[in-house]
């Protein structure tokens, strides 16, 4: 063969199908810190995933800004307004978590269903992750109604404070993580109560996507529709607090396009994030890491591929505009 003969790599690369690796159910409090946004759209065009649904969840109680305890409402709207500006003609459906833990039902709600009828699927090899980027709500209510499921799925989840051994940062908002503070009761139950796998993303580590306003805005800038729509999502959270963001942003929701899209070839994994593995402990109220040796094995991500991250969800942006 001569080197003429050869085509270009790029011309192979877009000839190459991406079969999907995983399924991932993307739940997220989009209502809230629009990094959420980012990495749904990240997951949107990354196609070595594929995506049953999304569910919009609840944010913080006392978060509720306006009183209206309609938060995972809002989620769902703020996520169907992002596939609107991505101009996408296939789309996963979104669905609507519980606005507030007090609306849990003594019965399996409709999504409780639809988590453990994507978990119980016999059509499919691929594996099934629950990526979340807020509290676990839903993700408890369908392990306490089905707990067969747990061995069917792997959550990975950004949340919860760090562990003993880490130097504290100052804490932004108190003491206390905001996820595991969104729903304490469901934290505990997933940690304690199931037997689902956990790959955990906890403060100190998601802190590590951190990205300067400039270089963001000009990625943004060249991003189309979508590029809109997300800089008037930072627009908005950095006019509502404007003394508190300085110049950068933190993209601590998009370590689950890491742990999921951008594994390693041939044989995936996370290769280029670093993680301990732990049996793992039992959770406090106050989100206290209690040792249980010999409980199940969990990962714990003291490292994220910022590179890899950042630059792959650029990438896409832009392709995605071109």
């Amino acid at each position: 063969m001569t080197w003429q003969a050869l085509r270009p790599l790029s011309a192979l690369a877009s000839h190459a199908p991406q079969v999907p690796r995983m399924r991932v159910i993307c739940d997220n409090d989009f209502s809230g810190d629009p990094d959420g946004l980012f990495q749904l759209a990240h997951h949107l065009l990354s196609p070595s995933v594929t995506i049953p649904f999304i569910v919009g969840s609840h944010i913080h109680v006392d978060d509720f800004l306006d009183g209206s305890r309609t938060q995972a409402d809002n989620a769902a709207a703020r996520a169907l307004a992002l596939i609107a500006a991505m101009g996408l003609s296939q789309a996963p459906e979104v669905l609507i978590g519980v606005n507030a833990v007090s609306d849990i039902g003594s019965s399996p709600s409709a999504l409780t269903r639809r988590i453990i009828a994507e978990a119980e699927r016999d059509d499919t090899d691929l594996p099934l992750v629950y990526a979340a980027g807020a509290g676990l709500t839903e993700l408890a209510e369908a392990l306490r109604a089905a707990p067969h499921i747990a061995g069917r799925m792997r959550l990975a989840w950004i949340g919860g404070p760090e562990w003993e051994e880490t130097p504290l940062p100052v804490p932004s908002r108190g003491s206390w993580e905001y996820n595991f503070h969104i729903d304490i009761a469901a934290t505990q139950f997933v940690f304690n109560d199931s037997g689902i796998e956990i790959w955990q993303v906890p403060r100190q580590t998601y802190r590590q996507v951190m990205v300067s306003m400039p270089e963001l805005e000009r990625a943004l800038e060249g991003a189309g529709s979508l590029g809109t729509f997300l800089l008037d999502a930072l627009s908005d959270v950095r006019h509502r607090w404007p003394d508190h963001m300085g110049e950068t942003f933190i993209l601590g929701d998009n370590p689950l396009v890491t742990l999921t899209a951008l594994m390693s070839s041939f044989e995936p994994d996370t290769s280029s994030s670093a993680y301990v593995v732990r049996p793992t402990p039992m959770v406090t109220a106050d989100g206290t890491y209690n040792p249980r040796p010999g409980a199940r094995p969990m990962r714990i991500f003291n490292e994220i591929d910022t590179r890899l991250t950042l630059a792959d969800m650029f990438a896409k942006f832009a392709r995605h505009a071109a």
